[in-house]
Protein backbone atom coordinates (compact mmCIF):
# COMPACT_ATOMS: atom_id res chain seq x y z
CA UNK A 1 0.00 0.00 0.00
CA UNK A 2 1.33 3.39 -0.71
CA UNK A 3 1.88 6.10 1.99
CA UNK A 4 -0.30 7.94 1.05
CA UNK A 5 -3.33 6.27 1.27
CA UNK A 6 -1.64 5.09 4.52
CA UNK A 7 -1.38 8.67 5.65
CA UNK A 8 -4.99 8.84 4.91
CA UNK A 9 -6.04 5.93 6.86
CA UNK A 10 -3.96 6.74 9.50
CA UNK A 11 -5.55 10.34 10.03
CA UNK A 12 -9.23 8.78 9.33
CA UNK A 13 -8.82 6.25 12.01
CA UNK A 14 -7.63 8.98 14.63
CA UNK A 15 -10.05 11.58 13.99
CA UNK A 16 -13.06 8.88 13.91
CA UNK A 17 -11.42 7.44 17.36
CA UNK A 18 -11.84 10.99 18.31
CA UNK A 19 -15.08 11.58 17.70
CA UNK A 20 -16.51 8.80 20.22
CA UNK A 21 -14.13 9.55 22.84
CA UNK A 22 -14.98 13.23 22.15
CA UNK A 23 -18.30 12.74 22.70
CA UNK A 24 -18.04 11.38 26.28
CA UNK A 25 -15.48 13.73 27.08
CA UNK A 26 -17.86 17.06 26.18
CA UNK A 27 -20.87 15.20 27.93
CA UNK A 28 -19.19 14.42 30.57
CA UNK A 29 -19.50 17.21 32.80
CA UNK A 30 -23.39 17.14 32.63
CA UNK A 31 -23.49 13.59 33.64
CA UNK A 32 -21.01 13.10 36.16
CA UNK A 33 -23.91 14.64 39.04
CA UNK A 34 -26.71 12.67 37.24
CA UNK A 35 -29.01 10.55 39.80
CA UNK A 36 -28.81 6.84 40.00
CA UNK A 37 -31.57 5.98 37.66
CA UNK A 38 -31.17 8.96 35.12
CA UNK A 39 -27.16 8.20 34.94
CA UNK A 40 -28.45 4.41 34.29
CA UNK A 41 -31.07 5.81 31.74
CA UNK A 42 -28.27 8.15 29.73
CA UNK A 43 -25.98 4.84 29.72
CA UNK A 44 -28.71 3.00 27.45
CA UNK A 45 -27.51 5.46 24.97
CA UNK A 46 -24.34 3.47 24.27
CA UNK A 47 -26.02 0.20 23.56
CA UNK A 48 -23.44 -0.88 20.39
CA UNK A 49 -21.24 1.50 20.77
CA UNK A 50 -18.57 -1.94 21.06
CA UNK A 51 -18.34 -1.66 17.24
CA UNK A 52 -16.18 1.55 18.02
CA UNK A 53 -13.53 -1.12 18.33
CA UNK A 54 -13.70 -1.73 14.74
CA UNK A 55 -12.34 1.91 14.63
CA UNK A 56 -9.56 1.22 17.39
CA UNK A 57 -7.97 -1.42 15.28
CA UNK A 58 -8.53 0.53 11.84
CA UNK A 59 -6.08 2.78 14.23
CA UNK A 60 -3.57 0.43 15.32
CA UNK A 61 -2.97 -1.04 11.86
CA UNK A 62 -3.02 1.65 10.00
CA UNK A 63 -1.18 4.18 12.32
CA UNK A 64 1.46 0.51 13.17
CA UNK A 65 2.16 0.00 9.46
CA UNK A 66 2.42 3.82 8.80
CA UNK A 67 5.37 4.01 11.30
CA UNK A 68 7.03 1.25 9.58
CA UNK A 69 6.71 2.69 5.74
CA UNK A 70 8.24 6.16 7.26
CA UNK A 71 11.14 4.17 9.37
CA UNK A 72 13.70 5.77 7.59
CA UNK A 73 12.36 9.58 7.63
CA UNK A 74 13.03 10.62 11.26
CA UNK A 75 11.00 13.42 10.11
CA UNK A 76 7.39 11.49 9.68
CA UNK A 77 8.41 8.76 12.19
CA UNK A 78 9.10 10.23 15.63
CA UNK A 79 5.33 12.09 15.31
CA UNK A 80 3.73 8.70 14.42
CA UNK A 81 5.30 6.47 16.73
CA UNK A 82 3.52 9.22 19.33
CA UNK A 83 0.47 8.81 17.56
CA UNK A 84 0.71 4.66 17.81
CA UNK A 85 2.14 5.22 21.43
CA UNK A 86 -1.40 7.44 22.21
CA UNK A 87 -4.15 5.12 20.66
CA UNK A 88 -2.18 1.26 22.43
CA UNK A 89 -2.84 4.05 25.45
CA UNK A 90 -6.45 4.47 25.09
CA UNK A 91 -5.96 1.21 24.62
CA UNK A 92 -4.33 0.63 28.19
CA UNK A 93 -6.97 3.33 30.04
CA UNK A 94 -10.01 1.12 28.47
CA UNK A 95 -9.02 -2.08 30.03
CA UNK A 96 -7.78 -0.59 32.84
CA UNK A 97 -11.00 1.59 33.67
CA UNK A 98 -13.88 1.23 31.37
CA UNK A 99 -14.03 -2.64 30.99
CA UNK A 100 -13.97 -3.21 34.87
CA UNK A 101 -16.63 -0.67 35.19
CA UNK A 102 -18.34 -2.78 32.12
CA UNK A 103 -18.19 -5.75 33.56
CA UNK A 104 -19.13 -4.72 37.00
CA UNK A 105 -22.60 -3.25 36.05
CA UNK A 106 -23.48 -5.53 33.13
CA UNK A 107 -22.48 -2.84 30.93
CA UNK A 108 -25.04 -0.22 32.80
CA UNK A 109 -27.71 -2.63 33.19
CA UNK A 110 -27.07 -2.46 37.02
CA UNK A 111 -26.07 -0.23 39.89
CA UNK A 112 -23.74 -1.87 42.20
CA UNK A 113 -23.44 -0.17 45.50
CA UNK A 114 -20.38 1.28 44.56
CA UNK A 115 -21.67 2.77 41.31
CA UNK A 116 -20.34 5.86 41.79
CA UNK A 117 -17.10 5.03 42.16
CA UNK A 118 -17.25 3.17 39.30
CA UNK A 119 -19.19 6.03 36.97
CA UNK A 120 -15.67 8.37 38.00
CA UNK A 121 -13.51 5.58 37.05
CA UNK A 122 -15.88 5.09 33.37
CA UNK A 123 -16.09 9.09 32.76
CA UNK A 124 -12.16 9.86 33.26
CA UNK A 125 -11.48 6.82 31.53
CA UNK A 126 -13.14 8.00 28.63
CA UNK A 127 -12.12 11.78 29.22
CA UNK A 128 -8.31 10.27 29.15
CA UNK A 129 -8.66 8.78 26.06
CA UNK A 130 -10.10 11.64 24.33
CA UNK A 131 -6.99 14.03 25.05
CA UNK A 132 -5.12 10.61 24.23
CA UNK A 133 -7.04 10.11 20.61
CA UNK A 134 -6.27 14.30 20.45
CA UNK A 135 -2.77 13.90 20.87
CA UNK A 136 -2.73 10.98 18.16
CA UNK A 137 -4.58 12.88 15.20
CA UNK A 138 -2.00 15.88 16.24
CA UNK A 139 0.87 13.89 15.87
CA UNK A 140 -0.83 12.28 12.83
CA UNK A 141 -1.23 15.61 11.21
CA UNK A 142 2.52 17.08 12.27
CA UNK A 143 4.25 13.72 10.86
CA UNK A 144 1.79 14.74 7.07
CA UNK A 145 2.59 18.12 7.35
CA UNK A 146 5.85 18.33 8.01
CA UNK A 147 7.71 21.26 10.52
CA UNK A 148 6.39 24.64 9.84
CA UNK A 149 9.35 26.28 8.27
CA UNK A 150 9.74 30.43 8.38
CA UNK A 151 11.19 32.24 5.51
CA UNK A 152 13.10 34.58 6.61
CA UNK A 153 14.65 37.57 4.96
CA UNK A 154 17.75 35.84 4.04
CA UNK A 155 16.10 32.98 3.12
CA UNK A 156 14.46 35.18 0.41
CA UNK A 157 17.46 36.82 -0.42
CA UNK A 158 19.64 33.72 -0.31
CA UNK A 159 17.32 32.38 -2.55
CA UNK A 160 17.20 35.16 -5.02
CA UNK A 161 20.72 35.77 -5.25
CA UNK A 162 21.18 31.98 -6.31
CA UNK A 163 18.88 32.44 -8.82
CA UNK A 164 20.17 35.53 -10.16
CA UNK A 165 23.42 33.78 -10.19
CA UNK A 166 22.52 31.08 -12.25
CA UNK A 167 20.85 33.43 -14.50
CA UNK A 168 24.10 34.97 -14.88
CA UNK A 169 26.11 31.66 -14.92
CA UNK A 170 23.39 30.79 -18.33
CA UNK A 171 23.36 33.83 -20.01
CA UNK A 172 27.60 33.65 -20.21
CA UNK A 173 27.04 30.31 -21.14
CA UNK A 174 24.95 31.25 -24.20
CA UNK A 175 27.47 34.28 -25.40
Amino acid sequence: MQIGWLRILSVLFAALALIFSGAHLLELPHKIGLSASDYLTAQQLYRGWQLAGIVVVGAVVSIAALAYAVRNDRRAFVPTLIALLCILGTQAVFWMFNFPANQATDNWATLPADWEALRQRWEFGHAASAVLNLGALIALLIALLGPAREHTLSDTTSTGAMKLRRRLQLQEVER
